[in-house]
């Protein structure tokens, strides 16, 4: 468990204890980490291409997503609702024009694209394609030191973050109502708590969770996680500006971990300004929870077996890493067997 957390906390911590004064290098590192994404992207669809029985495992992973996205959702919007009812948001902003969603919209399916080329050019069954996995994981730790840096060199100081108190609470409601559904997920889809609650902590940070839910619990989950939180920013994307105008929280609250970035521009224009600051704390809060919650929950998963049984670190030498290489020497059951 603890190497497992190790792993993933480490090149994060890493990274925040860099401090960078050049907008230079900065800007270089989000340029990096945004091809860096679609690098792992690419490695994540050459390994669901290389899944046994492919077509009953392509019915799982749309299964998992629209059922996960639902509930998901549902929780996080009755308990939002809630809090507006108990805590309303004051606020006197007329609407501005919204820029393009659908420009938007597209940009989040351009992820979805590179998982395609990736899923079939897997499927020429090339042999050095063997080594995708492997490579995946040496760029996830690049990717989480990186990530590291640019929150560390955001600007924001902890004075600001406390201070914030709506960004917080809604924060707090979000993390609660989501582990919530994914308890209800677990229970309905059939799959172990851990499961369930990991899926449910991606909070829209799909470049992420997908990752580490791939190399951990393998692509058949961890696609269904990618598509779970990629949806959650579509669907925040086309319902901010109609739930802005009757529940500020609900439309910052569902938005997720991308609050601070990607869905930022349609909240200001939807909401004001005096929603950004509550936006960009909502947004960096959920970003440190999102490897914070997940990596204890893969750490314990080896406790039950799963797509990919081992774990996707080991400490010992030699050891062999989960990921492809498993799958082309043991098939794989016609539906995923994650109890």
């Amino acid at each position: 468990m603890f190497s497992g957390l190790l792993i993933i906390l480490l090149p994060l911590v890493a990274g925040y204890l860099i401090p960078l004064r050049h907008p230079s290098v900065l800007k270089l590192i989000t340029r990096l980490l945004s091809w860096i994404v679609y690098v792992i992207l690419f490695f994540m669809g050459i390994s669901l291409a290389f899944l046994d029985n492919l077509s009953s495992n392509l019915l799982s992973i749309l299964h998992y997503a629209v059922v996960s996205v639902v509930v998901i959702l549902l929780c996080n919007i009755a308990a939002l609702m809630w809090l507006e009812q108990k805590m309303p948001w004051r606020h006197q902003h007329r609407q501005e024009k919204l820029p393009s969603r659908v420009a938007m919209a597209m940009e989040s399916l351009q992820l979805c694209g590179v998982v395609l080329i990736g899923f079939l050019i897997g499927l020429s069954g090339l042999s050095f394609l063997q080594h995708a996995t492997e490579a995946s994981e040496y760029t996830l730790i690049f990717l989480l030191f990186l990530i590291g840096i640019q929150l560390r060199n955001n600007g924001m100081t902890l004075r600001q973050i406390v201070l914030n108190r709506r960004g917080m609470i809604v924060a707090v409601v979000v993390t609660a109502s989501s582990l919530a559904g994914g308890v209800i997920n677990a229970f309905i889809l059939d799959l172990p708590l851990k499961t369930g609650l990991a899926m449910a902590s991606g909070f829209g940070w799909y470049s992420l969770s997908g990752i580490l839910m791939t190399e951990s619990f393998g692509p058949v989950i961890g696609s269904a996680a990618f598509f779970n939180d990629l949806s959650r920013e579509l669907l925040a994307i086309m319902l901010i500006p109609g739930l802005v105008r009757r529940s500020r929280s609900t439309a910052l609250g569902l938005c997720g971990a991308t609050s601070m970035d990607f869905t930022l521009p349609v909240l200001q224009r939807s909401g004001g300004v005096e929603i950004v600051p509550a936006a960009i704390v909502h947004g960096f809060v959920l970003s440190l929870l999102v490897p914070v919650l997940i990596a204890p929950l893969l750490g314990l998963k080896h406790s039950a077996p799963s797509l990919c049984p081992r774990r996707w670190y080991s400490p010992r030498p030699g050891a062999h890493r989960p990921g492809l290489d498993l799958y082309l020497r043991g098939g794989s059951p016609p539906r995923p067997n994650l109890r």
